[in-house]
């Protein structure tokens, strides 16, 4: 049998410790996203800055990413990826179990509540957004798949640390006693998080307001799939969420209790 690939399987060991990360394969990531930011060929110079890298180590990423197809260079001194990222991008997306099966589900909330609505889970000590359906209205909260964020300043890190069964919290709050501030309404004192994230179990629903993303509010709801933990958070301009709180929070929880028992069944092969 296979070990274990999931980075969270030994958190419950020391929950403080995040594994150390390789620089090296993210270095080719760091200069995509940079043409993402861009939106536009560049230059080595432009890259290096952009990516934040030395641009010796630059130039060594460019010739590698050259090398297997994914950047051409439209002129002598600038690169641009080309289509095979995106071609090798669709066809994962295309396959990815929990995405095929979530995704109108998703939407559906996202419709129903006329917000941007997000899946995430824990990876370490962060959330990592897996999927985010973006709301249609003008003035909404926007983010994308892969975008990590803090446990205790998010919504859906508090659904994700109120799950942890009760000596686990403890000693993940006592491991963090102080917490860094977000923005000026972020929990920083654990005894207040605690509090907080025990409301939020009781409530069925966890609340951030402005504590992540200043004049944001987000509600989001723990949502069983097998033994994958996750939470699904409805987020939007603070005033919106505020004046509709309750109506969302109601709607959340009913699409929780209506999804888990069809995903039960899927966990189950029926």
């Amino acid at each position: 049998m296979d070990a274990p690939l999931h980075p969270v399987a030994n958190a419950a060991v020391n929950p403080a410790v995040t594994p150390a990360v390789s620089r090296s394969p993210v270095r080719s990531l760091e200069v995509l996203d940079a043409f993402r930011s861009a939106r536009k060929p560049l230059s080595l110079s432009e890259l290096a800055r952009l990516a934040r890298l030395p641009v010796s180590t630059c130039h060594g990423v460019l010739r590698s990413l050259e090398h297997h197809g994914y950047l051409y260079f439209p002129s002598p001194r600038e690169a641009y990826p080309t289509r095979r990222l995106f071609e090798m991008a669709s066809v994962i997306e295309a396959h990815d179990p929990l995405a095929q099966r979530l995704a109108g589900a998703l939407q559906a909330l996202r419709d129903r509540t006329g917000e941007t609505v997000i899946l995430g889970t824990r990876q370490n000590e962060q959330v990592l957004y897996l999927q985010v359906v973006e709301s249609a209205q003008s003035i909404r909260y926007s983010s994308r798949a892969g975008e990590l964020k803090p446990l205790h300043s998010s919504a859906i890190g508090k659904c994700l640390l109120a799950a942890l069964p009760d000596a686990e919290l403890d000693a993940w709050l006592a491991a963090h006693k102080r917490l860094p501030r977000i923005t000026a309404a972020t929990l920083t004192d654990a005894a207040a998080l605690r509090n907080d994230l025990l409301a939020g179990r009781r409530r069925g629903v966890h609340t951030t307001r402005g504590e992540n993303v200043a004049d944001v509010m987000a509600l989001a709801a723990p949502l069983h799939v097998g033994a994958l933990a996750l939470a699904v958070a409805v987020a939007g301009p603070l005033h919106r969420m505020t004046a509709a709180q309750a109506r969302i929070a109601r709607q959340l929880r009913e699409w929780v209790q209506r999804l888990e028992p069809q995903e039960a069944e899927v966990a189950d092969g029926r």
